[in-house]
């Protein structure tokens, strides 16, 4: 590739267990709500208004699960661009703890280790690790110089870290906001 890639990454929506204050993970079924589809929308709208300047998104990528794919279709929808999903752009994986209030979870989960993991989930080095995969995957064979990804708080973390080089110990510590656009440049 000539130049550097550009990652447009957008967290999906409001879900219902956003909410509701509920740990999602990859729990696949939970779907926006309808402040979640007008953040998705707005996301969207500022993914077109890119595309009218000439700096918009030539690849559509979306996690596969329905909170994202939800946005995604928004996405789609307003630029024109076909979808396309991989469970790579998952959220991590909190196992046994999915859908348990997050506010409970504070004391269970060992958020300053990157290789504590829930029974049956996986820990932020092994999201590291499949983030970082992905990464060199789009690096190797862009589908595009600029590309939308539609995905979830902690992936958007962890591409922010592989783009900085850095390892899931040093991990972005803020998420960002439901129906956010966040770029991201990778060096060629």
């Amino acid at each position: 590739m000539a130049g550097p890639l550009t990652l447009l990454l957008v967290r999906h929506g409001q879900s219902e267990w956003n909410a509701a204050g509920l740990m999602q993970g990859q729990t696949p079924h939970v779907p926006l709500t309808q402040l979640g589809h007008q953040q998705a929308a707005q996301a969207a709208a500022e993914l077109a208004s890119l595309t009218r300047d000439g700096a918009g998104p030539g690849a559509l990528l979306s996690s596969d699960l329905r909170r994202a794919v939800q946005t995604a279709e928004h996405c789609a929808a307003a630029t024109g661009l076909p979808l396309r999903t991989t469970p790579a752009l998952r959220e991590q994986g909190y196992g046994v703890l999915e859908g348990r209030p997050s506010r409970e979870l504070w004391d269970v989960v060992d958020w300053t280790d990157p290789h504590w993991s829930a029974e049956g989930g996986e820990s932020l080095a092994q999201l590291h690790d499949r983030v970082a995969a992905l990464v060199e995957e789009l690096r190797a064979a862009p589908p595009a110089a600029v590309v939308a990804v539609v995905t979830h708080g902690d992936t958007i973390r962890a591409v922010q870290a592989v783009a900085a080089g850095l390892g899931p110990e040093a991990m972005p510590a803020v998420t960002p906001h439901n129906g956010t656009v966040t770029r991201v440049e990778l060096a060629s």
